[in-house]
């Protein structure tokens, strides 16, 4: 078995390929994110996912597949019980999720909630509702800056989000409230996964943009991770873009906030350059947040695009002692009715200039292959209680 000083993880937030086996339980039958937009494209230009073997696991219609990839591949099924972000990421390191965190998409928060929010924090909320976050921004965001009231909403994850204009509201203020709807929502009945501070800038309908300074306010993993393991052994463990606030620091050395997943990748071809020994943990969002709850297939096909530029660019910073896995933490089907996650496997790629071998690892029965995989690559043993087991054995 081959093992590697450093490991970089690269989450593709929402590149499902295909739908899971239960997906009709989710409203989500034949959600196909990466396959959708192949087909809705004319050209679709990815090198270097190609050379890693996306297109042998994933049929295509512009992509071929290769005799001979690079690299390994795998289709890998969700263990646990829902479809968000932390549920995938924190699966990827072990913990199975049984219970699916509280969502509000239907009536809104509960009126005592936005009560206690109101007089918590001084200001009178507006919004309450499932939308999307531009969307309501243009129907409420003029009034929020006129009257000082707040922007809450939700979508189909399990977040509480409040939008802020830097200008007006005051970002300072803006965290101040989320803060406290963290609080208040770690009440059973109330419990979100995320509470989420949306920043935005501009002073009517249809300027407002959202700015890079949203923070993410998550639970806090509810056992030790594969990152906990690595952290504890002494190794690095480097956060790039929203890894930090989905494990709310837990396991994590160092932190690296991103402004795009553009900018993303050239944080990690930064990090690539450094001596580091351990993980460089990575997530793009641009993909789930501009592009798929948008439904935006162009929008997607294109970021896909400009990541495989960036891809290309990393792959020539990679030594022999160093290991690349490509993975994703759900789908968000961009053709799909509505504007939720979707239930769909995830593909995962693994890239050394070190490997003899490549091709097909199959299909896996947990996203959490990939911390234990990880784990075992450093002669660490994961933590009790936690879930998947390791395929470095399969990388020659």
């Amino acid at each position: 078995m081959k093992t590697f000083r450093r490991i970089f993880l690269i989450v593709i937030d929402s590149l499902g390929i295909g739908e899971m086996p239960d997906a009709a339980d989710y409203g989500d039958a034949g959600a196909d994110t990466l396959g959708h937009i192949s087909e809705c494209a004319d050209t679709f230009d990815i090198p270097n996912l190609q050379k890693l073997g996306m297109a042998n696991l994933k049929q295509l219609k512009q992509v071929e597949p290769l005799t001979a990839p690079a690299g390994y591949y795998a289709a890998l099924r969700e263990a646990s019980a829902s479809k968000d972000t932390m549920t995938g990421h924190w699966e990827m390191m072990g913990l199975k999720v049984t219970t699916p965190f509280k969502t509000f998409t239907e009536n809104g928060f509960p009126p005592d909630l936005i009560a206690e929010l109101e007089r918590r924090t001084g200001h009178k909320v507006i919004g309450n509702k499932s939308a999307s976050g531009t969307v309501i921004l243009d129907e409420l965001g003029e009034e929020e800056i006129a009257t000082g009231n707040m922007i809450v909403y939700t979508s189909a994850d399990s977040v509480l989000q409040i939008c802020g204009n830097e200008e007006t509201f005051d970002l300072k203020e803006l965290y101040r409230c989320c803060e406290i709807a963290r609080e208040l929502t770690m009440r059973e009945e109330w419990k979100v996964g995320r509470v989420i501070a949306r920043p935005y800038v501009g002073k009517k309908r249809g300027e407002f943009k959202r700015t890079s300074n949203r923070h993410d306010y998550a639970l806090k993993p509810f056992g030790a991770t594969a990152l906990n393991v690595l952290k504890d052994a002494g190794l690095d463990v480097i956060a790039v873009g929203k890894i930090n606030d989905i494990f709310v620091g837990e396991g994590i050395t160092r932190a690296e906030r991103s402004k795009s997943s553009v900018h993303g990748m050239e944080q990690t071809i930064d990090i690539a350059g450094e001596d580091f020994k351990g993980l460089c943990f990575v997530n793009l969002v641009d993909f789930d947040a501009l592009w798929g709850h948008r439904r935006d297939p162009q929008g997607y096909k294109e970021e896909l695009e400009r990541f495989d530029a960036k891809l290309g660019a990393l792959l020539e910073k990679l030594g022999p002692e160093d290991l690349l896995m490509i993975t994703a933490d759900h789908g968000n089907d961009p053709t799909y009715k509505g504007t939720d996650h979707t239930r769909e496997k995830v593909p995962l790629l693994i890239y050394s200039p070190a490997f003899d071998g490549s091709g097909p690892i199959g299909e896996l029965d947990t996203f959490a292959v990939i911390g234990a995989t990880i784990a075992d690559n450093f002669s660490l043993v994961m933590p009790e209680k936690t879930i998947g087991y390791s395929i470095a054995d399969k990388l020659d």
